[in-house]
């Protein structure tokens, strides 16, 4: 699945919990950004301290 900048995806953690991020796109490194809807908090990739897996585009798409 391509990642489109802006868009919002369901994703699972390994918890089982679902959450929506935003993808943000890469930076100069190369490493994806992301930001939880639900709570507001930015990170990249890279400071991810558990698994998770993308799961779907949104219908809404952000």
């Amino acid at each position: 699945m391509e990642l489109t900048a802006g868009r919002i995806y369901t994703v699972r953690l390994c918890s089982g919990e679902l959450r929506r991020w935003r993808f943000d796109g890469q930076d100069g490194r190369g490493f994806a950004w992301w930001h939880d809807v639900d709570t507001g908090m930015g990170f990249s990739e890279a400071g991810l301290l558990y698994a998770w897996e993308l799961l779907q585009e949104d219908e809404d798409g952000g």
